[in-house]
Formats: structure tokens, sequence, C-alpha cells
């Protein structure tokens, strides 16, 4: 896996990651950091990419199991040290997952599972932070 970061000078404190697979990701700093407020920060970026990691494990889990999944939602929510580096202490992730029969049990070891085993960005960052799983279903 492979990415190039681009600083774009014009922009104060933007950037423009090009990943390996060909696609171009804003980042941007807040204002009094020099930024503009144009785009997501590095840290927002990591945390999405961790959510979407986590999301897309217990898709695949259930679907694999033969379940009705139809949707699924994580809000994530850290905390961040206070000194630097800042990184994440806590972050608390809530899936809500929309099917039709989704046994609860299913529901839980799909997240059990991309937890301990399967999403690199959960797993990475729990070597430093707290990770809290909740759930709730929703009937589609």
């Amino acid at each position: 896996m492979e990415c190039t970061i681009h600083w774009t000078p014009s922009t104060g404190m933007g950037f423009v990651a090009e990943t390996g697979s060909g696609h171009l990701l804003a980042m941007d700093g807040a204002s009094d950091g020099g930024g503009r407020n144009l785009a997501p920060r590095p840290m927002e970026t990591l945390l999405a990419g961790t959510g979407g990691c986590t999301a897309y494990d217990v898709v695949l889990i259930l679907k694999r199991g033969r379940h009705d999944v139809r949707g699924c939602q994580v809000r994530l929510q850290a905390d961040r040290a206070e000194a630097d580096p800042k990184v994440f202490t806590r972050i608390a992730m809530h899936f809500v997952v929309t099917g039709r029969g989704l046994p609860p049990a299913a529901v839980e070891r799909a997240i059990a599972l991309s937890h301990e085993r399967y999403c690199s960005a959960s797993i990475m960052l729990g070597k430093t932070a707290e990770i809290v799983t909740s759930f709730e279903l929703v009937e589609a």
C-alpha cells in the first residue's frame, strides 16, 4: 500500500493525498493552525477510515453468514490526549445495523471479530486507545 501527500501552499495548510489505488483525498487544518477549514483534519480522516474499516468488516461478516443485512452506520466519538502527541485515548463506536431478522448474537459476533481479528485500523489504534463498542438493531 502506498500514498503520496502533496501540500498545496495556496491553501495555507491544505494537503491532497493521492492513494495507491488512484484516488484523491483532501485534508486541511483549522484556521488557528494556518488552515482554511476546507476539508477534514488528518486525524478526522484517520477516525473516519477506522469507522469505514470496521463497518466494512461487519457488513461482510454478516453477509457471509447469510444474514439479511440492509444497512450499517457507525458513529464514532474519540477522545485525544491533552499533550503532544495528541493520540486517541478512547474511541467509542456505536453501530446501527439494519436488516431483517438479524440475530443480536450474530451482530455482536461480527463487531467482535472486526475488532479482534480483521480491522487493521481499530486493532492498530487499540494500542493507544481504549475502544468500546455498542450496537442497536433496526428491523427493515
